[in-house]
């Protein structure tokens, strides 16, 4: 089953990696961005019987390694859902 994850730093979380990039877009002349956070992508598939599996699995997976929960929101998307 294909799972998407999205990792993104939590509100309130320094992120210097946006920061570069909106201060780049900004010399650009794309005086229109704001706020720019930078996260991850991930896509995987998963070995499961169902959707709601699939979920608890990369749910696991996000909380051992995918992501720093201490410093990291997550959200999945899975086929099926």
């Amino acid at each position: 089953m294909r799972v998407e994850v999205f990792v993104t730093p939590k509100r309130g979380v320094l992120d210097p990696q946006g920061r570069a990039v909106e201060h780049s877009l900004l010399s650009l002349g794309f005086k229109q961005a704001r706020n720019v956070r930078v996260g991850k992508y991930i896509l995987l598939e998963v070995d499961a019987g169902s959707a709601a599996e699939a979920r608890r699995i990369v749910q696991h997976m996000c909380e051992r390694l995918l992501a720093n929960t201490v410093i990291e929101d997550y959200r999945l998307e899975v086929e099926g859902e």
